[in-house]
């Protein structure tokens, strides 16, 4: 298969770059590095990525940014980050991939474990992932020509205690190559609208 991997050079990325890469053509797609850049806010890049790439059977994507913040001091500008970010920009990669992506293809994104299990500070996070979730469900009922989708939801990630321990105390991280095997799980495999949970 060729398979996009967008948010490639990034830590979840490398490690579903190199477990996916033993067995297929992989085409790493980053916001400045990679094989190929792209803006997922915008879908004009989006657009130009899939143009640029060509052919393809599957998208997985291990972006998307949110913001960190204490309930009483978020604004709407803080909420829109993930919203526009995390949210709209892997739901773009779903519309804008739609109609270009192989029979029987699929696509898989990046929710995390805040949808379930909320932190402080983590509002806009959990907001964000569980409608992620949500949306893979749903969009899975409406599939056609068998193509797939499923999301992936992460605990902490080992290798980024260093950035965001502090907000995961009492929580059990796992390694990059844990989570990948879900990744593979979802290309490789024949569900759909599932959420593999990664914490468990």
């Amino acid at each position: 298969m060729r398979i996009i991997v967008v948010g490639g050079t990034g830590t979840i990325g490398k490690a579903v770059v190199s477990e996916l890469a033993k067995r297929h053509t992989v085409i790493v797609a980053g916001f400045t590095h990679g094989d190929v850049q792209v803006n997922i806010r915008d879908i004009q890049s989006i657009e130009n990525m899939y143009q640029s790439v060509g052919q393809f059977d599957a998208v997985v994507s291990t972006v998307g940014k949110v913001h960190f913040g204490s309930l009483a001091d978020m604004t709407a500008e803080n909420y829109f980050v993930g919203l526009q970010d995390k949210l709209m920009g892997q739901v773009n990669l779903v519309t804008a991939g739609l109609a270009r992506i192989q029979d029987g293809g699929s696509f898989t994104l990046t929710s995390g474990i805040l949808s379930a299990d909320p932190i402080r500070y983590g509002a806009s996070a959990s907001m964000v992932n569980g409608a992620i979730d949500s949306f893979c469900k749903a969009a899975a009922i409406e599939m056609t020509r068998q193509i797939r989708i499923n999301a992936v939801s992460p605990t902490v990630i080992t290798e980024s205690l260093e950035d965001y321990g502090d907000y995961f105390h009492g929580f059990e991280s796992v390694p990059a190559a844990r989570a990948a095997l879900a990744y593979s799980k979802s290309v490789e495999g024949a569900q759909t609208g599932q959420v593999y949970q990664i914490w468990r």
